[in-house]
């Protein structure tokens, strides 16, 4: 294990350095007057929806005969980024007057076409030199938005790009449209288009290593910190409030219980017994479904793991503003590598519930997460190829995600377990013994059922997070910048302290009642928050957002019951972790016959 867990130290080790020199130009980013500066047009779609992007040619610009792609590594494909060479030449400290693309004569269609993108609110995205570019296709005029059927719609023909620069360093791009060099498309007849450009060079004293701190300022803004600082300080109270009110009850409840079921040697033998030492013969019964529950608890693992890396290299920089297709990079590597986890853990908790069938075990820890993700998408990849959406991955991909899967995960996957046959299996060591029959559950009232114990455990962790779940949806379905990772960390923290409070809690109270059922029941309710944070997706969706249309749609809500599965598992985990400790510490406290 120590050389296993080495292995995959240096692997992220590795990762780092590829991830943090992920860019779009060999380069070095230093010129001299006259040179060639990479320029490359990205992707068009409309501002509402991120997910519903197109390739920059799809539109009709001025294109040249042969369109140069940019070779992409596989995060920027996941991220939906599309590079091709620019139609603007723009070398370094070169003034540029008024210069001409193309004259073109637009068809029926393609005015169409534009009048369409226009009227979507159309953006595009550039980068020039590895700084990200964002301009409209144009502008309209509609006394209603939702009906623009008399809308008068112009198209922008003029490019003003005005470029600041350090020494031999380019420090940021602005791009204007002039208001008055446009193009009216509203009626349907052929228009020709005289598409031009200009550039202008300004000089500033700002140094090379603060260029992308502009696009990360909306995140430090002043109103926007004590809006975080207000959600910590907020879930801290939550925590402190919870931990307190529980622990004190908790330790009054169990010290009245210790005593009433430690009798002295005066005491009668046959007392009756009552509450959760009643049920001492049962409480380690092992759970239904026990292959299904040891691989929940594996993958569960794996991506509490996954978890914490991904906030390791958040928290040294790594994904720093637009490095381009990081995260994805960093998603795809760090899960596959993490499955021998998912393996171990699955294996060691199914052989000590004296689980049999190997294979079995293997195949649903495998597949528990990664398939039903597999599907969706495979339903959203068609969706987008419906749409010729630049989300519909290549084949190229598809085939280098099945060889990761295929060469690494799963061989991992199957050494975790060898690795747990490997080690002496010491069992599950319950510190009760189990009785051969089970004891019938008592009826309970409504509010002790799984589905009510469900709500009340998935509130509190959720009401801690709320908060900070605006900014992470606005950052990754919309074109906010997330950059205060080390807050999200201490969010992320508190959740997973609230939600080991919260189940052991309930676990408690359901032990109390006599019912000895709560493997699942402590899993259920961990990871019940997941299920809250799919319903702020319809609030987010419907009253925070404008995003709209089928793509879109199915984007949004596709991929987000993914991550929230992810979210189920993880924290489900955490809670029966924290539940499983909690029931061995009362119930080794008492001595059972």
């Amino acid at each position: 294990m120590e050389k296993s867990t080495a292995c995959l130290v240096r692997a992220i080790v590795i990762l780092w350095c590829c991830l943090s020199n992920v860019t779009s130009d060999a380069s070095d980013h230093r010129y001299m007057k006259g040179d060639f500066v990479p320029f490359y047009a990205n992707k068009v779609g409309p501002f509402h929806n991120p997910s519903e992007t197109y390739r920059y040619f799809d539109l009709p610009f001025c294109s040249p005969a042969n369109v140069e792609e940019k070779r992409e590594d596989l995060g920027e494909v996941l991220n939906g980024d599309r590079l091709v060479v620019a139609p603007y030449k723009l070398d370094f400290q070169i003034d540029i007057e008024p210069e001409s693309i193309c004259t073109k004569r637009l068809t029926i269609k393609e005015v169409a076409q534009f009048r369409h993108a226009v009227l979507k609110d159309y953006f595009y995205q550039m980068y020039y030199d590895d700084l990200p570019i964002w301009g409209f296709l144009g502008k309209f005029d509609s006394e209603d938005k939702d009906d623009q059927t008399g809308a008068i719609v112009h198209l922008f023909k003029h490019v003003h790009f005005e470029i600041l620069y350090n020494k031999d360093r380019i420090i940021d791009v602005f791009i204007q449209n002039d208001p008055q060099a446009v193009v009216d498309l509203t009626e349907n007849k052929e228009v020709e288009v005289d598409f031009t450009y200009s550039a202008t060079w300004v000089e500033t004293d700002t140094p090379f290593e603060k260029r992308l701190e502009k696009y990360s300022q909306t995140s430090s803004l002043s109103h926007n910190l004590e809006i975080h600082w207000f959600s910590v300080i907020n879930s801290c109270a939550t925590v402190l409030l919870l931990t307190g009110f529980l622990a004190i009850i908790l330790m009054r409840v169990l010290k009245n219980d210790f005593v009433k079921f430690t009798p002295d040697e005066e005491a009668v033998d046959d007392q009756e017994e009552s509450g959760w030492k009643y049920i001492h013969g049962d409480v380690f019964r092992y759970p239904r479904f026990k292959s299904l529950f040891a691989a929940a608890l594996g993958t569960g693992t794996q991506l509490f793991t996954l978890t914490i890396f991904i906030f390791m290299l958040a928290l040294v920089g790594v994904f720093y503003p637009y490095n381009r297709g990081a995260l994805f990079t960093a998603l795809v590597i760090i899960y596959a590598l993490t499955s021998g986890i998912a393996g171990y853990y699955a294996a060691s908790f199914y052989y000590m519930i004296e689980g049999k069938n190997w294979v079995k075990i293997l195949l649903l820890t495998g597949s528990l997460f990664s398939g039903p993700l597999f599907f969706t998408f495979c339903f959203l990849n068609t969706v987008a190829l419906a749409y010729n959406a630049t989300a519909a991955l290549p084949f190229g991909t598809i085939v280098v995600i099945f060889l990761i899967w295929t060469l690494v995960t799963s061989p991992l996957l199957v050494l975790g377990w060898d690795c747990w046959v490997r080690i002496a299996n010491p069992g599950f060591q319950a510190p009760c013994r189990t009785n051969k029959y089970p004891r019938e559950i008592p009826k309970l009232p409504w509010y002790r059922t799984t589905l009510a114990q469900m709500a009340m455990a998935g509130f509190l962790p959720f009401s801690a997070i709320y908060i900070e779940l605006y900014y992470i949806f606005a950052s990754v379905w919309g074109h906010q910048i997330y950059t205060i990772y080390s807050i999200l960390f201490i969010v992320f923290i508190i959740l997973l302290i609230v939600t080991a409070f919260v189940t052991v809690a309930l676990t408690y109270f359901q032990l109390a009642t006599e019912d000895h059922e709560w493997w699942w029941r402590s899993f259920l309710c961990g990871g019940s928050t997941g299920l809250f944070i799919y319903g702020y997706c319809l609030y987010y969706y419907y009253a925070r957002s404008d995003m709209s249309g089928f793509m879109q749609t199915s984007f949004f809500f596709g991929y987000m019951a993914c991550v929230c599965y992810g979210f189920f598992l993880m924290l489900g985990t955490v809670g029966f972790r924290a539940a499983l400790i909690f029931v061995r510490h009362i119930y080794h406290s008492i001595k059972c016959e």
